[in-house]
């Protein structure tokens, strides 16, 4: 694997701070100043000594080529990851190779490192394969436990379905009198049956009355689609094979990506984080230049840290990816990576506003309970509509409404500058709210532009 020549962009570098407050720093450092003795290799990783407030210089290395996203080491005391160190670093070498020169060794601090990964790693992979063989070696203890979650999965079902008929009953005005109380009750209730994807919506259920006009038509809706999932739950040994992976993913069951690896040169559309007390979640959108995908990857890191996994938008990787099981579902798992992330000009494939909306109405066919499909839409331009706004075919008189989120994300500003009354190439999430610009590409050839 070869990273000399392949250059990131300073935005591609800055997506990977954990917070502005990083990014600020970290750009402070993505000057030669305060570095000595920085350096890289062929094989992909980057090393450095930056002058702090103290007499000894911090050590810091990076491994650009791993397969999860760039890893990081600093002797620094920070607890964020990257540190702005790291950053500056990146900046550092992303402005040329001036700054950083190659080199044919690290120096022995950084190549310990590099070594103990990489072992690491391998040791990972190989215990990951020996433990996948030990799961298995016992199917009937297997079968059991499934069993056991199953009929607490059951339980934890049928009580929430009189939850919501007593919630029905007794009309819609008591959930705003009874307060979030209620709702916290019932999802702690749901975590207890081990169905955590109930306590989630219950949660959502939880934070609509008194959310603003029309809240009650709002929650009548969501209490509808739980209610669905509650009885595709209970009856999901009518349901086809697909569906019934489908509605036990949402139930929140864990399961393995086993389809079929699909080797491919990735392009990183988009990656954004969400996060609540207890869970950062990052979401990774990626196409497959020959196969024509759309895949998303998953990953987690608890409250107040960034998941491992990071790949900078406008990167491409060569990998393979398995797919989940489920209808319509596209989470799928990163595999064996054949080269390490690098810049590219791909662009994906555009689609109407028209058809953007279609395909979102097939896919809820095979998923009720998805809140928003990945689309890429071709020759759109920002329009205000009022006090909203909207993408606006430009050979067309259709258009697609963006949702309140996505006005309220400082993103939506780079997209109107980015179009400037031009039409412009934007992938984003399109559901029943609207539309959520995630990626922008003007129509030269110019670079991806991150909106989240």
């Amino acid at each position: 694997m070869t990273q000399q020549g392949v250059r990131w962009t300073a935005d591609q570098v800055l997506a990977l701070a954990p917070d502005a407050a990083s990014r600020k720093a970290g750009s402070k450092l993505g000057a030669a100043g305060p570095w000595s003795e920085a350096g890289s290799s062929d094989e992909g990783t980057v090393w450095g000594l930056c002058k702090g407030s103290g007499s000894k210089p911090y050590q810091t290395v990076i491994d650009i080529a791993d397969a999860s996203g760039p890893a990081y080491k600093c002797s620094c005391p920070s607890r964020k990851f990257p540190c702005k160190h790291a950053l500056g670093l990146l900046l550092l070498w992303a402005g040329g190779a001036g700054a950083v020169p190659p080199a044919q060794r690290p120096p022995d601090w950084a190549e310990e490192w590099i070594k103990g990964r990489r072992q690491r790693a391998d040791e990972k992979r190989t215990a990951g394969a020996s433990g996948s063989s030990t799961a298995s070696a016992d199917p009937e203890a297997a079968r059991r436990r499934a069993e056991r979650r199953a009929m607490r999965v059951t339980a934890g079902a049928t009580e929430l379905e009189q939850r919501l008929a007593d919630l029905l009953r007794g009309g819609l005005a008591g959930a705003e009198q009874a307060g979030y109380g209620m709702w916290e009750e019932t999802a702690a209730r749901m975590v207890d049956a081990q169905a955590p994807g109930l306590a989630a919506r219950v949660r959502e259920l939880g934070a609509i009355p008194a959310s603003g006009p029309g809240w009650p038509v709002r929650l009548l809706e969501d209490c509808a689609l739980l209610h669905l999932l509650d009885q595709g739950w209970l009856r999901r040994e009518r349901l086809p094979g697909a569906l019934g992976d489908t509605v036990r993913s949402r139930i929140g069951l864990p399961a393995s990506a086993d389809g079929p690896p699909i080797r491919d040169r990735w392009l990183v559309l988009a990656q954004y984080d969400t996060a609540d007390t207890k869970l950062t979640t990052r979401r990774i959108w990626l196409h497959g230049s020959e196969s024509g995908r759309t895949a998303l990857l998953l990953s987690y890191g608890a409250a107040g840290r960034a998941p491992e996994l990071a790949l900078p938008v406008g990167l491409a990787l060569e990998a393979e990816v398995s797919a989940y099981p489920g209808a319509g579902q596209l989470r799928a798992a990163l595999g064996e990576q054949f080269a390490p992330p690098a810049p590219a000009t791909l662009r994906p494939p555009g689609v109407t506003t028209t058809e953007a909306t279609a395909r979102y109405g097939e896919a809820l066919r095979d998923d009720p309970w998805l809140d928003a499909v990945p689309v890429t839409l071709d020759r759109v331009v920002p329009t205000p509509d009022g006090d909203a706004w909207q993408l606006a075919d430009a050979d067309t008189d259709s258009a697609l409404p963006l949702t309140p989120a996505a006005r309220a994300r400082p993103g939506f500003w780079r997209l109107v500058a980015l179009s400037g009354g031009a039409p412009v190439k934007v992938f984003g999430e399109c559901g029943h709210r609207g539309f959520t610009p995630l990626t922008a590409w003007s129509e030269g050839q110019g670079e991806a532009v991150q909106l989240c």
